[in-house]
């Protein structure tokens, strides 16, 4: 969120005051989308290395949907969770919305790696985020900010991993789809793989158990992504109705379209911030 529409949300407040706001919000929300239909096409993923508006958007108000998300033929159902919901609203969690944690870019190779270790035949292969199960072009290395849970506030930049977020380069409005694993989270014959835990215009976060937290299980976070409306919708109404139930995906279902020329992408595993260029997990036998 660039700090001119920043400003411009801060103007319509106050012309809400003298009883004008009906005629602005019309001129504004025109412009708004197109402009951040422009940016998200024309510019690669950026980091969020500085404390802006951007990180704090979702405590300040709602992200306006980029238009041409929509993906034909796909349909969207829910699944119960099996944990209590959220113990905070779910866009105030710094495990759920990326953005209260940011990220800084980093210096790092731009390919997969080899890291030592076990892995899980089951995990999620990132690979099935793109329709052609591409390896993708690396673009921008990115360290994930740690939060501080005691001050609710960001740390400093997890170096557990040298990276915990790639940018993946991407062709604007391409499907981005659901990486498939090994699990599914809903009841036979459902072959549900993961549930929506969180969703904005323009990013998602996925885990692939039922529980409403990051505490078990992997987690997915896509960044600069244009959700699809429909789920977007859904997740809305479920978060709304007390989350008893969220959003569920299929594996290599569509969620949304690449908004410009990169995606960025962090994995986790039971909480923990992973290296998305691991070769021995998240891209096996490439």
């Amino acid at each position: 969120m660039s700090w001119s529409r920043f400003t411009a949300l801060k103007i319509s407040a106050g012309l809400l005051a003298f009883g004008i706001l009906g005629l602005w919000c019309a001129r504004v929300s025109s412009a708004d989308v197109a402009g951040a239909r422009a940016v998200g096409r024309a510019s690669d993923l950026r980091a969020t290395n500085a404390v802006t508006a951007t990180i704090f958007f979702p405590l300040v108000g709602k992200e306006i949907a980029p238009v041409g998300c929509y993906i034909a033929n796909e349909t969207y159902g829910t699944v119960a969770i099996i944990s209590a919901p959220t113990d905070r609203p779910a866009e105030a969690h710094a495990d759920l919305n990326l953005a209260l944690r940011g990220y800084i870019t980093t210096t790092a190779t731009l390919a997969l790696v080899d890291i030592g270790g076990g892995s899980d035949a089951n995990a999620p292969q990132l690979y099935n985020l793109f329709t052609d199960t591409r390896t993708p072009t690396f673009t921008v290395a990115s360290r994930v900010y740690d939060w501080n849970w005691e001050c609710n506030c960001r740390g400093a930049p997890l170096t557990n991993w040298d990276v915990t977020l790639i940018g993946m380069a991407t062709t604007p409005n391409e499907i981005i789809r659901v990486p498939g694993s090994g699990y599914d989270i809903g009841r036979l014959p459902s072959e549900y793989e993961a549930m929506v835990l969180y969703a904005t215009p323009t990013r998602i976060t996925l885990k692939y158990t039922r529980e409403d937290n990051v505490k078990w299980g992997y987690t997915v976070h896509v960044e600069n992504v244009c959700v699809e409306p429909r789920l977007l919708s859904l997740y809305n109404a479920m978060n709304a109705a007390g989350r008893a139930q969220l959003p569920a995906l299929y594996a290599s279902q569509g969620f949304g379209r690449a908004l410009g020329n990169a995606i960025g992408v962090a994995i986790r595993d039971t909480g923990e911030f992973m290296d998305p260029r691991s070769r021995k997990d998240w891209w096996i036998g490439r």
